[in-house]
């Protein structure tokens, strides 16, 4: 077997046995499908046997993406694609050992998330007003992505039926169509009584069918990631913010925040709905270096 057809094999594995996200799915293909492409000029190969996915070939892949000039996260994210891949072969039966476990990827710089202070998201929340129906919707689209933490695309699957306005809690679909119960505070479900009332309205003013969209654009249909950035973009400018904020950002905020007021870090993964406690604790390097500024400043013999 080439490892082409591995390849189409290991990607129908993890769309329907694994039920990964198409976007996962993807990025798997992109970095396979070059890994397989650099393997190939490489060998001068029409196509990849298993006896050319070895250790030796796939740290010249590694090095040549270092030679490109490609980040650091890109290349990590290669490897462990192509680790992933190797693991795959193996329990298949067409590798003996994963050629890729010896390699190590590149040491990553640790970068702490940008966020916005408390007092810059109430200038960002108030940026859309509540003039018209589509401002109520963006104001309710930023007051939820901001109280409940979500990732943009959980925000733009969100459901009417998933939101329990009586409960403040809400239905949230993410990474691996994982549930979880996501928190909504007095202001988001504020915004959101006064939004999905409009948006009834607008459905119906429009002929437009019903849709289980909570956030819906001016056709009707549901709102994408791209709109959701494009609409952020729009009321960064409104509200003088810094304008390489985007919808994750407020996700940062959402943690830093609540750590900062004393939230239990655990709490704070659960809400944010991390696998791993180690990506929560990114947050805590922030209120840790924030307070080691404030103790510089403050303290006579600091």
């Amino acid at each position: 077997m080439t490892l082409e057809q591995g390849l189409a094999d290991y990607l129908v594995h993890l769309g329907v046995e694994m039920n990964s996200a198409a976007h996962t799915v993807k990025s798997y293909r992109e970095d396979l499908s070059q890994a397989l492409g650099f393997v190939r000029e490489h060998m001068k190969k029409s196509s990849v046997e298993d006896r050319d996915w070895n250790t030796r070939v796939l740290r010249a892949f590694i090095a040549w993406l270092h030679e490109q000039g490609y980040a650091k996260t890109t290349i990590a994210r290669r490897l462990a694609s192509v680790r992933s891949f190797g693991k795959f072969l193996c329990r298949q039966g067409v590798l003996k050992v994963n050629p890729a476990e010896a390699l190590r990827g590149p040491r990553q710089d640790k970068k702490l998330p940008h966020f916005l202070t408390v007092a810059d998201v109430g200038k960002l929340l108030a940026a859309p007003g509540t003039g018209s129906p589509l401002a109520n919707r963006d104001r309710a689209l930023l007051e939820t992505l901001y109280s409940a933490g979500l990732r943009v695309s959980e925000l733009c699957g969100l459901n009417v039926a998933d939101v329990d306005m009586t409960d403040g809690v809400c239905v949230v679909r993410g990474k691996g169509k994982k549930e979880r119960l996501a928190l909504l505070g007095d202001p988001a479900k504020e915004a959101l009584r006064a939004w999905l009332g409009q948006r009834t309205l607008l459905l119906a003013e429009y002929g437009l069918g019903d849709t289980p969209a909570v956030f819906v654009n001016k056709s009707g249909g549901r709102l994408t990631t791209r709109s959701v950035g494009r609409l952020l973009i729009k009321h960064l400018r409104t509200a003088g913010l810094d304008p390489r904020t985007t919808p994750h950002t407020l996700r940062h905020s959402f943690a830093t925040h609540l750590l900062d007021a004393g939230a239990d870090i655990r709490g704070v993964q659960e809400l944010l709905g991390h696998k791993s406690l180690a990506t929560t604790q990114i947050y805590t390097h922030v209120t840790t270096t924030r307070l080691q500024e404030s103790y510089h400043k403050a303290h006579p013999r600091a």
